[in-house]
């Protein structure tokens, strides 16, 4: 048991050093992004992408993502972090969503990628599920080619109801 315990621990640390090697990269990309686009990556640019890349795959409000850097750079105001997303919102680095609730929620671009990555919201529960293949693609071509409509992006939201809400509702009929 003390063994397996062990290697447990080697393979979860293994991972957080990866996944924090992987962060500290991803940031030196930006960093490169946004100099060549003539910024800087101050303190509170680096700890906003910070919060992004931590909480990745939530699709945080401007608000939560104020409160949570403000953690790591207690000097910050919540005008400095409106004013870096929407200059990471400028520059393509992040995507600024609204699921039809009032609320701006920002999603961190994922890197490689031609187009945003889709959405499927749950009316009942409020959860957000990422698709990330791209299923527009010919959808696009048809635009290209009938419209004569150079398309450089596009954004698909499905809302519905989830399996998990589904299987709620089941078990109480």
């Amino acid at each position: 048991m003390i063994i397996f315990d062990s290697c447990f621990m080697c393979a979860y640390n293994e991972r957080e050093r990866w996944r924090g090697n992987s962060m500290k990269q991803r940031i030196e990309r930006i960093k490169k992004q946004l100099h060549a686009q003539g910024y800087k990556l101050t303190p509170q640019r680096e700890a906003t992408l910070t919060v992004l890349l931590e909480r990745e795959s939530d699709h945080l409000s401007a608000e939560e993502i104020f409160l949570l850097v403000k953690d790591k750079a207690p000097e910050i105001g919540l005008a400095t972090v409106y004013r870096t997303l929407e200059l990471l919102s400028e520059l393509s680095i992040v995507d600024k969503i609204n699921f039809g609730d009032g609320v701006s929620r920002y999603d961190l671009r994922k890197e490689g990628v031609d187009h945003f990555h889709h959405h499927l919201v749950c009316m009942e529960c409020g959860s957000v599920e990422e698709i990330i293949e791209d299923l527009l693609s010919e959808v696009e071509k048809i635009v290209e080619d009938d419209w004569q409509f150079q398309v450089k992006d596009h954004r698909l939201t499905f809302h519905g109801i989830c399996k998990q809400c589904q299987e709620a509702k089941v078990k109480v009929n």
